[in-house]
């Protein structure tokens, strides 16, 4: 649904966005990070066929983003950090609106904003002027017209900032279900907690250029080595008893403890425990590793920094 190739955009001599890679399926989502001003935006624009690349290439859905714009902005639903809402209109006058730019049938246009406005919890305030919604009504708004050509994709610039816990949940709930229903869903977020619990795909970047790409598995590993493990046992426990199989290193023991680092859990942590089926184990759980110790570490090494454990 997104395939890009050594996509490039320059405006005089600052590069903006640098030789990106990308490749997104049907029923993805796909996550950028990054510092404001890394080149998050322009990348999504040149998506939306709003700005052409100054070399590489873009499909959005089977269309050229230079030669098929109309079909790529057509086949997308955006949500920019700039909502563009018009204040003086009442929220169904908006939406009916944008249902007109895209062509929708009047029934069609109507139902469609009754379903969303409903979903997100703003049929009430719907005759009520834009501008009298507060920030999160103004978010679930502007969310609302992206999806309401029911685009096949949909690009996300920080989806659920300034929404209050609930909304924002509704929200994370409404991308999960639109990526079941194979639509491919691109976000740029600064929430890494978000990001991992919704993203497929992550992809770092930096100064325009991606450090790095794969699943939130992939760049754990890539990043932070093999995960780690640690058993604890209810009582103090015979040492001998820990053989360990092939490709599981000790890292540190204690008179109740040991904690162990494993290439290959599948294989070897079953072989773990069935040597240790005399012990007392109370517990064996891995070390928790999140997305925000892969991306310190990440941008630590690319601005040449030593690595944030």
């Amino acid at each position: 649904m997104i395939e890009t190739h050594e996509l490039t955009k320059q405006f005089h001599d600052f590069l903006a966005v640098d030789s990106v890679n990308l490749s997104v399926e049907a029923g993805q989502i796909l996550a950028i990070l990054g510092q404001n001003g890394a080149g998050k935006t322009t990348t999504v624009r040149m998506l939306t066929a709003l700005l052409s690349p100054t070399r590489g290439w873009a499909r959005v859905a089977g269309f050229d983003v230079v030669k098929n714009g109309h079909d790529v902005r057509s086949s997308v639903g955006v949500l920019t950090e700039q909502h563009g809402l018009y204040m003086r209109m009442t929220a169904v006058e908006y939406l009916d609106f944008f249902g007109q730019v895209y062509n929708l049938a009047p029934e069609a246009r109507k139902l469609r904003s009754d379903n969303l406005l409903e979903y997100f919890g703003l049929a009430e305030a719907a005759k009520r002027r834009i501008g009298e919604y507060s920030k999160g009504m103004r978010q679930k708004l502007a969310l609302a017209r992206a999806m309401m050509h029911d685009p096949g994709v949909l690009l996300l610039d920080e989806p659920t900032s300034a929404m209050d816990p609930e909304s924002a949940r509704l929200v994370r709930d409404e991308i999960a279900r639109l990526k079941s229903s194979q639509r491919t869903i691109v976000i740029c977020s600064h929430n890494l907690t978000e990001v991992e619990a919704l993203a497929d795909q992550i992809a770092i970047i930096y100064r325009g250029k991606i450090l790095i790409q794969g699943s939130l598995d992939e760049l754990k590993k890539s990043v932070l080595g093999a995960p780690e493990y640690e058993v604890r046992f209810s009582g103090e426990w015979d040492s001998s008893a820990a053989t360990l199989p092939s490709g599981v290193e000790m890292l540190s023991r204690t008179a109740t403890s040991f904690r162990v680092r494993v290439e290959n859990p599948q294989e070897a942590n079953p072989q773990i425990l069935k040597n240790l089926s005399a012990a007392p184990v109370m517990a064996f759980q891995e070390e928790p590793r999140t997305l925000e110790q892969v991306y310190l570490n990440v941008m630590a090494e690319a601005k040449g920094g030593e690595n944030v454990h």
